[in-house]
């Protein structure tokens, strides 16, 4: 494993070109990075100095340390819920030891070589919880897009929609008309400019109109007293074994998700560049930059999607865009944070929103309502459950949902055929098996041998009559064999033992044979009745069958 910035160097495969593109594309994502950080720092329930900080030290780190050239981290509406429950649950101390643990969770997977890993998650359960993720995320963003006077907002989404609907008589109309009108500019900006993101734009005509007409809106200023422009020195907080237990599934919740995002944005970037990255790097790089994130006061980051793509059509190719993109930011949040006092709420509220929406992917939601209907299950199950519930549990469950729904699907897939009444072997072999009456059996296994078929194989197998004399196994198609199937076969070769049939295995596949080695069946069985092919094992047989006097 080795960082893909230092592998570029070393390759000498960065030109002066290229660096200059990087910079331009580091400064707009930077700007795109700004007020996202700021909304996203805020919903989550920090400060917003916060989220600059994770888009600055956890952005730096992932682009120095990643595995992809073109990843940009920072902090993202996924974390939102969960670092707000966190938060609520354990306090500011409990969110960093957490991210801390989260950290060290994800630089253990990386060094584990579990990035490849991503592949095993379907579809159907990505698109399940990144849905849910929006809607919860969504959810946070109504009490502040529509002005509402509530002091406490409970956590969980079906208490925080009943304290909604009953505070509805509390609109703050101009907080409402300011907020709509952002959802607004931001969706039709991209239509009048590409280059200035229209965030941006909503962001600096809100607080333009807010502060000039003096509207009774809800700004940072009016809700945070104390806004820093300087990032902390990095810092410790106590911990014990008993607050690493209570804190072991925030954090494994934390790791998770940032290693799905993460990898997930990593492939749709190695797809709109031509690039490859390396998951296992990008794993550590992820751990490395949630333990800085914490120790500089900051939350959860991760690779961003949207980010990292506006990254890409701005012209970066290089881990050098991130790094700008990160001191960028820096700079803005030395120079220009007072200044963040000024941005009305609901503008950051509208501002995720659309980051809501674009997260949804309701397009790929509303497809896979027309898949079979155990995908659906498995899609909603787990779209409900992190709406619901938590994301762990939404993945956990989906996952296990998932599992079973493949291996039935795999069961019912996989035929016992019984080829000799199938009429599908040639007129030779046919003749032999007619001359047999019914003395020579040929069954094939179509499909992987393991637990879930082990049922239906011996409920085939039961039904070979006493009064044959050869049993032939075709395992062409089985690649693969699990203990609980080699014990079904050790319980055959009991039952021909028993009647003095023989049984015969062609076929067999090598990873099937070495298992069937390694635990004694081939021994048990005698080599000589393992044949290439069914046409040998069938002449060898029909011979077998005459010199006993058929």
């Amino acid at each position: 494993m080795s960082p893909k910035l230092f592998k570029l160097i070393r390759e000498n495969n960065i030109s002066k070109e290229q660096i200059i593109k990087d910079v331009v594309a580091g400064i707009i994502v930077a700007i795109i990075a700004l007020p996202l950080s700021i909304a996203l720092g805020i919903s989550s329930g920090v400060s917003p100095e916060k989220g600059l900080i994770t888009a600055i030290v956890g952005g730096f780190i992932i682009s120095l340390l990643g595995g992809s050239r073109v990843q940009i981290g920072g902090p993202t509406g996924a974390f939102v819920v969960i670092v707000y429950g966190i938060i609520q649950g354990y306090g500011i101390n409990g969110l960093i030891i957490a991210t801390l643990m989260a950290g060290i969770i994800l630089i253990l997977m990386g060094i584990l070589k579990l990035g490849s890993v991503i592949k095993y998650v379907p579809t159907t359960i990505t698109v399940g919880f990144t849905s849910g993720i929006a809607i919860t995320l969504l959810s946070t963003q109504i009490k502040d897009l529509f002005g509402l006077n509530i002091a406490n907002v409970p956590a969980d989404f079906i208490p925080k929609w009943k304290v909604y609907f009953s505070n509805m008589n509390t609109i703050n109309l101009p907080t409402l008309i300011v907020g709509l009108s952002c959802i607004f500019i931001i969706v039709i900006w991209p239509k009048i400019n590409k280059t200035i993101p229209g965030s941006l734009v909503a962001l600096i005509m809100a607080t333009l109109v807010v502060n000039v007409f003096n509207l009774p809106v809800e700004t940072i200023g009016s809700r945070f007293q104390n806004i820093s422009s300087t990032i902390p020195i990095p810092h410790l907080v106590s911990i014990d074994l008993s607050t690493i237990k209570d804190l072991f599934k925030p954090a494994l919740t934390i790791a998770i998700l940032a290693a799905v995002e993460s990898l997930l944005s990593a492939v749709v970037a190695d797809g709109m560049c031509g690039s490859k990255h390396d998951s296992n790097m990008e794993l550590v790089a992820q751990g490395v930059a949630n333990v800085g994130s914490a120790l500089f006061g900051g939350i959860p980051v991760t690779g961003a999607i949207a980010r990292t793509a506006a990254n890409i059509k701005s012209g970066g190719r290089t881990p050098i865009s991130g790094i700008i993109h990160a001191i960028i930011l820096f700079l803005i949040m030395l120079l220009f944070m007072p200044f963040a006092k000024l941005i009305p709420m609901t503008t950051l509220a509208a501002i995720l929103v659309v980051v809501s929406y674009n997260m949804s992917g309701w397009r790929s939601f509303k497809a896979l309502l027309k898949a079979p209907k155990s995908d659906v299950m498995v899609l909603l199950l787990t779209f409900f459950l992190t709406v619901i519930f938590d994301l762990v549990m939404a993945i956990e469950i989906g996952m296990i949902v998932a599992m079973f729904l493949f291996m039935k699907k795999i069961a019912d897939t996989t035929r016992i055929r019984d080829l000799a009444n199938e009429d599908v072997l040639d007129e030779n072999l046919s003749e032999m098996l007619d001359n047999a009456n019914d003395k020579i059996l040929v069954y094939q296994v179509n499909g992987p041998l393991f637990f879930g078929i082990v049922q239906n194989f011996m409920n085939v197998m039961d039904e070979v009559k006493p009064s044959a004399e050869v049993l032939i196994l075709d395992m062409r198609h089985a690649h693969s064999i699990d203990a609980s199937a080699i014990e079904a076969l050790n319980t055959l070769l009991e039952r021909c033992q028993k009647y003095n049939i023989k049984l015969i295995l062609t076929h067999v596949n090598k990873y099937p044979m070495k298992i069937l080695k390694n635990m004694n069946f081939i021994d048990k069985l005698g080599k000589r009745y393992i044949y290439e092919t069914k046409t040998q094992a069938i002449n060898a047989s029909y011979k077998y069958i005459t010199e006993l006097g058929m």
